[in-house]
């Protein structure tokens, strides 16, 4: 942090990826409550943390001969801020993580149909298949006889890694309903827990420091908090400000100043130099920034 503020620092380039709020309606005047997992403590990045499942895109994901039902490429292009290329390969990676780690598809024989019971031994080894890298996502649907129904997801929020992380995502955050006849299951090997929670809820327990999450976590479910039912998340997402969110330090007097603009709640104060008795007698054992995980992306 110090190092970037102080314009020494070269960021690395982030990966693309993508998260899905899966959502679903509780009934009566519970609201909505969205799908999430605890990432395992043993993780090296956001260990510990509660997130929802995604990933970074698989480099298969714009293969251009999946099967594809919903707005364009040319439209979701549009959504994203990028090509359409990079628009497939991004809502490709949405359907396909949410499947990997919650066994939840949104995808179905045709463009107004979506797949039922996803739990058999053939579809769990399908689905080992392509965690593992041995099948692409278009294979997998072209075997299946399925086409990806990006009608089904709305683009809400797009969080950027800060600038002074060693790991760097660029993550566009989806929400969708969870299909009827699916249910979700913790499929991740990268999460030791999963629970259907309110938005507000789990914001709140953000706040009374008894869940630990990421900011554009925590930010995702104040907005979602909002939403009475799974449908009008779906509906207010085309409103949604998709303008990237990336954080920024800056030196003031003796502190670094790191902040996510429109989101002042992270907003933090580091001290821009050690105290002299935290010192270490080497100078040459304070060459970097010191590694913090706020405002990382779980992927």
């Amino acid at each position: 942090m110090r190092a970037l503020a102080a314009g020494t620092l070269t960021p690395v380039t982030p990966r693309r990826a993508a998260t899905v709020m899966l959502l679903k309606d509780t009934g009566g005047d519970g609201g909505t409550a969205v799908h999430m997992l605890r990432r395992r403590t043993s993780m090296a990045f956001a260990g510990g943390a509660y997130a929802y499942p995604g990933g970074g895109v698989d480099p298969r994901d714009d293969d251009r001969d999946i099967g594809w039902a919903g707005p364009t490429r040319a439209w979701w292009a549009d959504r994203l801020g990028v090509d359409e290329a990079g628009a497939q390969a991004i809502v490709c990676a949405a359907v396909r993580e949410t499947f990997e780690e919650a066994g939840v598809l949104l995808a179905g024989p045709t463009g107004d149909s979506v797949a039922g019971d996803t739990t058999g031994a053939d579809w769990e080894a399908d689905r080992s298949a392509l965690v593992a890298r041995e099948l692409s996502f278009a294979e997998f649907l072209d075997r299946r006889g399925l086409v990806l129904r990006s009608d089904l997801l709305g683009a809400w929020a797009r969080w950027i890694t800060p600038e002074f992380e060693s790991r760097r995502y660029d993550t566009w955050f989806f929400v969708a309903a969870l299909p009827e006849g699916q249910r979700t299951r913790n499929a991740s090997t990268e999460a030791d827990r999963t629970v259907w929670i309110a938005p507000q809820e789990a914001a709140a327990g953000y706040d009374r420091g008894e869940l630990l999450m990421m900011p554009p976590t925590v930010a995702t479910l104040r907005g979602l908090a909002a939403c009475r039912t799974a449908a009008e998340a779906l509906a207010s997402a085309p409103q949604r400000d998709m303008t990237p969110v990336l954080a920024r330090a800056r030196l003031l007097d003796d502190e670094v100043v790191l902040s996510w603009p429109g989101h002042e709640e992270f907003t933090k104060h580091v001290p821009s130099t050690a105290p002299e008795a935290a010192r270490p007698s080497a100078p040459d054992d304070d060459a970097g920034p010191d590694p913090d995980p706020t405002g990382g992306i779980p992927a």
